[in-house]
């Protein structure tokens, strides 16, 4: 029996993993260069010191570029464009039938709290879960299993009575190294990653509803 859910953030709720790409292949031809798309894949779903203008400057052969500026200037395309953007398809009846069966909600992030909290505020969302764990929280996030481990808690649930909904590789693997049944949700950015070995696979949630997720899966909750 399960007994919560926890939701992923950034490309499972809010795309803006698909937004950023958009952007950074913009900064890619402004330069005459093809985005590398595979190499920067491998970072999505959590920290790392690598950045985008390291992998810039490799395929420019190492010649420098005004970091700050670049920065600045991406950050203004994002400002704009995230405004508009809405939840993905299907988010929102998926987080009213969890709320109508009765189940726990959380939901556990490698970004940081104000990041997460503001948008889920714009997007009118914030009031479904119970907790938000993000990497304000934990020494190592995802694919560490520490953020899962910590919501399941929160929700005074055992991971095994949780099922996580992830679009990254690395999200997918902290919930399954936590103990928690993981859904995929790929979006545009990670279809095309390797995931671990999960429970089910998506292409969106407005392709299968909330109740016909159950039922196909056999999923049965039960209710402290």
């Amino acid at each position: 029996m399960y007994k919560a859910v926890i939701f992923d953030f950034d490309g499972l709720i809010l795309d803006t993993e698909t937004l950023h790409v958009e952007i950074f292949q913009e900064m890619f031809n402004d330069h005459g260069l093809k985005f590398p798309y595979a190499d920067w894949i491998e970072h999505i779903g959590t920290k790392s010191t690598f950045t985008i203008f390291d992998l810039l400057e490799r395929e420019l052969a190492s010649v420098k570029v005004d970091r700050e500026l670049l920065k600045a200037q991406n950050q203004q395309k994002f400002s704009e464009r995230v405004r508009v953007l809405e939840a993905r398809p299907g988010v929102l009846e998926y987080l009213k039938g969890a709320k109508s069966e009765g189940l726990r909600i959380g939901l556990a992030s490698s970004s940081n709290r104000k990041w997460v909290t503001e948008h889920l505020t714009n997007l009118d969302l914030i009031d479904y879960f119970e907790t938000i764990r993000t990497a304000d929280d934990v020494e190592f996030v995802k694919p560490d299993p520490a953020l899962y481990k910590l919501a399941a808690e929160d929700l005074n649930v055992s991971p095994s009575e949780c099922i996580a909904f992830e679009d990254s590789a690395n999200g997918a693997s902290a919930a399954v190294e936590a103990g928690l049944t993981c859904i995929i949700v790929p979006n545009q950015t990670t279809r095309e990653l390797e995931f671990p070995t999960v429970k089910h696979r998506l292409n969106s949630m407005s392709d299968v509803s909330f109740y016909q997720l159950l039922g196909e899966m056999n999923i049965h909750f039960g209710k402290d």
